[in-house]
């Protein structure tokens, strides 16, 4: 895996996602509450903050929690809820560690289909349904990992085109894009909740 990704509008860390698949599957989990290029600058953080120029899975799982913690907590916070996230990395990096041996590319290479990566997403902690979807959409659009039936098992993030989610980001205008799709889908959510009331 070493491509160029575009989804933390940041060169130093796209270019570490775009070469470590652990770096990638850490910035898809740091993906929730806070804006997506923030989200994938978080690899690149942990990465510095622990001295190293890519992040290891035996390292993080095996690393103090509490120090963890306090690591990604350092000004500027990796994420808006720092403690918590960093405890979902090493649950991460720990399942890795026990399934895989630590290589996040595991997940998907070899795989037999798309639903079978599919499930393999959806077994790494803190990987909900969306996530996994979203992650190998990212993996099939980006990343050259299109075992057969993968579209289908994205679901709507595999739609070529679609600017639904960060599988779609290739630049500063297809960002624009993506957050616009969000920005209707959460008006959409507003008003048929207001609609029920």
């Amino acid at each position: 895996m070493d491509v160029t990704l575009h989804l933390a509008q940041d060169p130093e860390a796209d270019e570490l996602l775009g070469r470590s698949p652990l770096a990638a599957l850490v910035g898809m989990l740091l993906d929730q509450q806070i804006p997506m290029e923030w989200a994938f600058k978080g690899p690149s953080a942990i990465a510095r903050r622990m001295g190293a120029d890519d992040l290891d899975a035996h390292e993080i799982a095996a690393y103090d929690p509490e120090a963890f913690a306090a690591l990604l907590s350092d000004k500027p916070a990796v994420h808006r809820y720092p403690g918590s996230m960093a405890q979902r990395i090493q649950q991460l990096c720990q399942y890795l560690v026990e399934h895989y041996d630590g290589d996040a590319s595991a997940v998907w290479e070899g795989v037999g289909d798309g639903r079978e990566l599919l499930k393999r997403l959806q077994e790494l902690p803190g990987f909900g349904k969306q996530k996994a979807q979203i992650f190998l959409a990212l993996l099939g659009k980006q990343l050259g990992v299109t075992p057969e039936g993968w579209r289908e098992a994205a679901g709507d993030y595999g739609a070529p085109r679609s600017f639904r989610s960060v599988a779609d980001i290739t630049g500063p205008e297809s960002l624009a894009k993506v957050r616009a799709h969000k920005q209707e889908m959460k008006a959409a959510a507003k008003a048929a909740k207001a609609a029920k009331e």
